[in-house]
C-alpha cells in the first residue's frame, strides 16, 4: 500500500501540473503536449501495476556509499527535474559519452540547465525502430566517462542519470563514491528514450518509499513539449 500510495502521489503532482498547464494565458514554450512512460516491466497499462513489478531500477546514493541516501529517503524536490537526452553512438571506439561529447551537445542545444537529470540512449539512429522495451543484457559499465560524469554533478548540478541498460560501478569505485556524495541517483533499465527530444521534457522518478538501501523499483514518466 505504501508504495501504491507513493504513486498514487506522483500521480496527483502530475495531474497539477498538467492543469496548471492548460491555464489561460500560460506561456506556450512552457505547456508539455504528452507523456511518455520510462519505465520497462509487464503488462504496465494493467490496473494492478506497481513500481514492485517494474524491471526499471534506482540505484540510490546508499547503494554506492552506505550512510547516504536510500531511495526512499531522496528528497522530493530531487525527484522531479528537467530531462536532457545524449545518444550514445555505438560505433563510436569508446562506449562511453565524453567530456568532448558534452562540448559537442552544448553547442548544438545550449548549456544543460542546472539541478537537470541526464539521460543516455544507445544511438539517435534508434528513432526508426520498434520502442515497445529497452535494450537487455548483462551488467555493463556506466555509459558516461568518469571524468564527464563528474563534470557534469560539479559543474552543471545534474541530480541523476538515466541509462537503458543495467549499471556496474565496481570497476569504478572513485565514480560510484561522487556520485554518492553529490546525492546523484541512476536509473537502470529505462525504456523508450527514442520517443525524447533532446531538451525540454520534464522527469518525474517514484521510487518505493523505503529505507531499505541498494537498488529499488521505481516508476518513470517523462512529460514531453
Amino acid at each position: 500500500m505504501r508504495i501504491r500510495s507513493f504513486i498514487v502521489a506522483y500521480a496527483l503532482v502530475l495531474a497539477i501540473l498538467l492543469f496548471a498547464d492548460r491555464r489561460p494565458g500560460s506561456a506556450r514554450q512552457d505547456r508539455y503536449s504528452h507523456v511518455v512512460d520510462l519505465t520497462d516491466g509487464p503488462d504496465r497499462t494493467a490496473a494492478h501495476d506497481s513500481a514492485a513489478e517494474s524491471r526499471t531500477r534506482i540505484i540510490a546514493p546508499a547503494a554506492l556509499i552506505p550512510g547516504t541516501w536510500a531511495a526512499g529517503q531522496i528528497p522530493p524536490e530531487r525527484l522531479i527535474a528537467p530531462l536532457i537526452v545524449m545518444d550514445l553512438n555505438e560505433v563510436k571506439s569508446s562506449p562511453q559519452i565524453s567530456l568532448d561529447d558534452i562540448a559537442s551537445w552544448e553547442s548544438r542545444h545550449g548549456m544543460i540547465p542546472q539541478g537537470a537529470v541526464v539521460a543516455i540512449r544507445r544511438s539517435g539512429a534508434l528513432h526508426a525502430l520498434p520502442t515497445s522495451g529497452r535494450s537487455t543484457g548483462p551488467l555493463g559499465p556506466f555509459p558516461i566517462a568518469c571524468d564527464a560524469a563528474m563534470f557534469l554533478v560539479e559543474a552543471r548540478d545534474t541530480i541523476g542519470f538515466a541509462v537503458e541498460t543495467p549499471v556496474d560501478f565496481t570497476s569504478d569505485r572513485t565514480l560510484a563514491r561522487q556520485l554518492a556524495l553529490h546525492g546523484s541517483y541512476v536509473v537502470e533499465g529505462g525504456a523508450r528514450f527514442t520517443l525524447l527530444p533532446e531538451t525540454g521534457s520534464l522527469i518525474i522518478v517514484a521510487p518505493a518509499r523505503n529505507k531499505q538501501p541498494g537498488e529499488a523499483a521505481v516508476r518513470v514518466l517523462a512529460m514531453v513539449r
